[in-house]
């Protein structure tokens, strides 16, 4: 995977980062656990603090277009994020008594 980060702006008044990023891959589409990994390792952050807004691509190609948001602490992304963007690509709970 090879990120090339579009716009970086700074948001003080909700204590964040707002990212533009394009993600060039080789083989299946990287999943959105994948692809917070990545970017968190590429900006310093912790995985907590990073929501992946928007991951869009197009059939045939090797690319994605993205935008993520990246918070100063977790109690400054709770106050603003939905509940449903924070947990979405987090591994699903395993159900006990499954077969």
């Amino acid at each position: 995977m090879d990120f090339k980060i579009e716009s970086d702006k700074r948001n003080e008044l909700l204590s964040r980062r707002e990212i533009q990023f394009t993600l060039t891959y080789d083989g299946a589409t990287p999943s959105r656990m994948q692809v917070t990994g990545k970017l968190c390792a590429l900006l310093n952050a912790k995985e907590p603090q990073v929501v992946l807004d928007s991951l869009k691509s197009n059939f045939g190609k090797t690319m994605i277009n993205g935008k993520a948001r990246v918070y100063d602490t977790e109690e400054a992304k709770k106050k603003t994020e939905h509940p449903f963007l924070s947990a979405r690509g987090l591994p699903k709970p395993k159900e006990e008594g499954a077969a």
